[in-house]
């Protein structure tokens, strides 16, 4: 059984966890979330799978 897990849903998975324990970091999240995903988009890191 293969299991091939994207960077894109765990950072989802980890960053609407934070935010029901924390929700006042939520501005902080999205914005570090979507930098990342900026960053990986822009250098074409979106086919690695981690």
């Amino acid at each position: 059984m293969n299991l091939h897990i994207s960077i894109g849903p765990v950072l989802a998975l980890i960053a609407g966890i934070i935010i029901l324990v924390l929700p006042k970091l939520l501005n902080y999240i999205v914005a570090i979330y979507l930098i990342i995903v900026g960053l990986l988009g822009l250098f074409g890191a979106s086919h690695i799978n981690l």
